[in-house]
């Protein structure tokens, strides 16, 4: 038998191993039922964001004034806003600049934040003390008054607001991938590796990031809601995405003169603001109760 065969085969059972444990873990998060409602949530709301260009049934920022501030009706099922603008169509395209926003704020913080925690924990030392000092100083800010200050810095815009909400991320993952390598490097497989003459790199990348991911698409998953908040909180205040391109945050603020003629135009994007963020944080938590062994039952 050729060398790559035996290698083929010494491999199938893992991956049959591999295959049945992601079916356990399957059937775990489908029976927690607040898990499935977060998930019906955020896969309602990324699909709205991804077919947007099909939903919308009117032009997003061309309105008509003869009909500002309208109520629901037949043609327009959520109303009009104060320039006569289908709030619908405004939703449903903000969802889209909203999930554009969360994605590229939590992709940035998880690549730097997990580069600099892994670092970290597994190099130790000044390099280690020095990473960590400066999670400390971020993380002595609030996240919001952290990218208020981004933005001062920066400008407003959607570009600085998907920097400004991924800096402010970028300590919890850095926190946690450090806490996960310490617990790690010290480990009888890790010993092993090393004493077969596995260099760091390959034991850092093999042997520890895999053995983190749990925590990581944890935090991931709700670091989504607090992006979202972060953003549509900057967006309210006029620092973040700008008109005329629909936000959730920036219509709330908007809105905010029409609270007693048309509340419809503030509660519609509060709500969708409130059920995403809930969503989120719902399939989060149960993501944390499936992955971690020590909370399954």
């Amino acid at each position: 038998m050729s060398e790559l065969a035996a290698g083929a085969l010494r491999a199938a059972p893992e991956r049959v191993a591999a295959a049945g444990e992601l079916a356990n873990l399957w059937r775990r998060l489908c029976r927690n039922r607040a898990a499935m409602v977060g998930a019906g949530i955020v896969a309602l709301f990324v699909l709205l964001a991804l077919l947007a260009p099909v939903l919308v049934p009117f032009n997003p920022i061309q309105g008509d004034l003869n009909d500002r501030l309208q109520p629901a009706s037949g043609t327009h099922w959520l109303g009009t806003d104060e320039l006569g603008r289908d709030v619908l169509s405004r939703i449903i395209v903000g969802a889209r600049v909203s999930l554009q926003i969360q994605v590229v704020a939590v992709v940035l913080a998880l690549v730097v934040g997990v580069t600099l925690g892994a670092a970290g924990g597994y190099l130790g030392g000044r390099l280690d003390d020095l990473i960590m000092r400066a999670m400390d100083v971020l993380l002595a800010f609030p996240s919001i008054f952290l990218a208020l200050g981004i933005i001062a810095a920066l400008g407003t815009g959607l570009v600085n607001l998907m920097v400004a909400a991924g800096v402010s991320s970028i300590p919890a993952f850095a926190r946690i991938v450090r806490s996960s390598v310490l617990s790690l490097k010290e480990r009888e497989f890790v010993e092993a590796a090393r004493a077969l003459g596995g260099g760091g790199g390959r034991i850092l990348f093999r042997h520890l990031l895999p053995n983190c991911l749990a925590p990581v698409i944890v935090q991931a998953t709700c670091r989504m809601a607090t992006v979202l908040l972060t953003a549509s909180g900057l967006s309210f205040l006029g620092l973040g995405v700008q008109p005329p391109t629909p936000e959730w945050g920036a219509m709330l603020s908007n809105a905010r003169s029409y609270l007693i003629v048309a509340p419809h135009v503030a509660t519609v994007p509060g709500l969708a603001i409130m059920v995403v963020v809930v969503g989120f944080n719902l399939f989060g938590d149960g993501l944390r109760d499936t992955l971690d062994p020590r909370l399954r039952q």
